[in-house]
């Protein structure tokens, strides 16, 4: 019965962490990289010239940049999924300084 149970639970829970990760890059310039999640053919040629690839193989694309709004310029260049990469922590809080 437990084992059913968390069968049943865990899915939604690894959607749940998807979709958080998702609406924080997508809201948030907190992140200081990307990862493009199945990047189509063609997509580091169509990227923006202050996007730097840092990695890439056959699934994901890991970027970086310096500049605002990297969600939405990746969206634009053809990206499906984007999610965070390089954060400290699970929210990233302002500095208390």
């Amino acid at each position: 019965m437990i084992i059913r149970r968390v069968l049943l639970v865990l899915p939604l829970l690894v959607a749940s962490w998807l979709l958080v990760l998702t609406l924080v890059m997508r809201f948030s310039d907190a992140a200081p990289g990307a990862v493009v999640m199945f990047p189509p053919e063609g997509f580091i040629a169509r990227l923006p010239a202050d996007l730097s690839v840092v990695a890439a193989n056959g699934l994901t694309v890991t970027l970086v940049s310096d500049s605002p709004d990297m969600a939405r310029r990746l969206y634009n260049a053809g990206a499906p999924w984007v999610l965070p990469a390089g954060l400290p922590g699970c929210l990233p809080l302002p500095d208390p300084r």
